[in-house]
């Protein structure tokens, strides 16, 4: 099933996309008690919103070997994590806003985002599972300038509209072996599986979930793959995953 946040007007609804078509429905998703209203609306008459409004994202580092070497390490051995503000999310087809009074280096980052749908903590790996809401995609925006020059990685991860997520959520999925690509203007820059990950789902749960507590909504960004390079004002970015769908995101100068 595709969970939507969406816009018609001035309300803003959750609904399930059916084909090209969202089927609008009351209640919220977590607690397990939505029920069709029976307006339904055209995909394209709407606004996706950001499928979700996390109390926290926490991120994966140097997820995949390949990305750790370009990136001038090895894979660390145990998760790498770090976290994203919620006022960087936004949603499919909203602006990255690109600070060029701060950072001359803007780069994508395309990843598979887990979604958790209920309270926890200490998750041990065989019941990650239980924990999942669903997955979308996802595009960790960075300014490298300022991640090489901080050392720590708040500031060039934590901008505003720096955590695109979307278009919606996907809950009946297998993630262990799904395509994943990411776009610029049309032209393939990232190409992997989320097979090639190094520390599996149910374990970055695990691992994160012994040292904070999970909130239904909260967002667990897996890890990009090879490849990240910059964006430019004017950029058009797409991040694609098999089975879920495609998020994509304009550039534009920061105000």
């Amino acid at each position: 099933m595709r969970i939507a946040r969406f816009s018609a007007g001035e309300e803003v609804s959750f609904g399930v996309v059916e084909g090209e078509e969202i089927a609008e429905v009351s209640g919220h998703p977590f607690l397990g008690e939505i029920r069709f209203t029976g307006a339904r609306h055209r995909l394209e008459d709407v606004r996706l919103l950001a499928p979700i409004l996390p109390s926290k994202v926490i991120a994966i580092g140097k997820n995949y070997a390949e990305h750790a070497r370009e990136m001038g390490s090895e894979a660390p051995e145990e998760p790498l994590f770090f976290m994203k503000p919620s006022t960087s999310v936004v949603g499919s087809n909203d602006v990255i806003r690109y600070p060029e009074k701060l950072s001359q280096r803007v780069d994508y980052e395309g990843e598979l985002a887990v979604v958790i749908g209920r309270l926890c903590r200490e998750v041990p790996v065989a019941r990650a599972q239980e924990v999942i809401f669903g997955y979308t995609c996802a595009n960790d925006v960075t300014a490298r300038d300022l991640q090489r020059r901080d050392g720590q990685w708040t500031r060039a991860k934590g901008f505003d509209t720096f955590c695109p997520l979307g278009p919606w959520i996907e809950t009946v999925l297998d993630p262990a072996d799904l395509g994943i690509e990411t776009l610029v203007n049309g032209e393939v820059r990232q190409v992997s599986r989320t097979s090639a990950m190094i520390h599996d789902i149910p374990h970055l749960i695990a691992h994160v979930s012994q040292v904070m507590t999970l909130l239904p909504g909260d967002v667990i960004l897996t890890g990009t793959p090879e490849g990240v390079g910059p964006l430019e004002i004017g950029d058009t970015v797409s991040v694609q995953i098999e089975g879920i769908g495609e998020l994509r995101n304009r550039v534009v100068a920061r105000d």
